[in-house]
């Protein structure tokens, strides 16, 4: 009996330190502390201490609380989104694009992603999909009605909106930080002031010119922009960070015109 509750204990142990090694942690920085010791304190890179704490130097002071965890690498698959990957790994697009210093949410097969274990959530915030409204049911009062209609008639419903319109395209990157590149689109979008702002080049007579359009893998954006080299089911998509723009290369992805 005594061999079996030691056992029991040294299961539930060895299951406490396992659990603890796979979950985030929160160290109190030392007088003496540097981010070289503390990582190989804790089987951790620097750089993943930095990333993690947002930190831009290696200076640290005492008091400071930093948190640490172990660090996953994945490989962005063709078709890939930062929301399901989020959703993969329970957490959010946001700390996706922090930790790997993204500045959209377009990413390209083969691109290495970091992601922190040990900081999941129980709710993750699914603002970044799109939420369908939900469908009022009315009251148990009943409906006026002109005339008797049959129990199985079918109820009046409004005329739908036209159905989006949804394109294959290949799909290019620009930016406007370049030599000679004045930033302003041919809608008048200035890129250079609004670098957040997502928006493609396209050919107007294949997607007007002005609408409103969602990207696979980019997001909403405007069709703000047109280029000589832009003929046909082909668009550019602009990214504000000249090398991740190079990054993306020549890819096909869908299109819908929401307008």
């Amino acid at each position: 009996m005594l061999k079996k509750i030691i056992s029991i204990l040294a299961v539930a142990v060895l299951s406490v330190t396992v659990s603890a090694n796979v979950q985030a942690a929160s160290i109190t920085v030392q007088k003496g502390d540097t981010l070289w010791a503390l990582s190989r304190a804790n089987n951790l890179s620097v750089e993943n201490i930095q990333r993690l704490n947002n930190l831009t130097t290696d200076l640290i002071h005492p008091g400071d609380v930093l948190t640490v965890a172990p660090e996953k690498r994945y490989t962005v698959k063709q078709g890939d989104t930062l929301w399901e990957i989020g959703i993969d790994h329970q957490v959010t697009v946001s700390q996706i694009k922090e930790w790997n210093q993204l500045y959209s949410d377009l990413i390209h097969p083969g691109l290495n992603l970091v992601i922190f274990e040990g900081l999941r959530n129980n709710t993750i915030s699914l603002s970044d999909k799109p939420v369908q409204p939900a469908v009022e049911t009315p009251a148990e009062s009943a409906p006026v009605v002109e005339a008797p209609a049959p129990a199985e008639s079918a109820p009046t419903v409004e005329a739908a909106a036209p159905s989006s319109k949804e394109i294959i395209v290949e799909a290019t990157a620009y930016t406007a930080s370049c030599e000679g590149c004045s930033g302003i689109t041919a809608t008048g979008i200035d890129l250079i002031a609004n670098p957040n702002q997502k928006v493609i080049s396209v050919d107007p007579s294949v997607i007007p010119l002005g609408s409103k359009v969602y990207v696979e893998g980019y997001g909403e954006a405007i069709a703000g922009d047109t280029g000589g080299a832009i003929k046909g089911n082909k668009i550019d998509i602009f990214i504000p960070s000249k090398q991740e723009a190079i990054n993306f290369g020549r890819q096909q992805v869908k299109v819908t015109i929401l307008n």
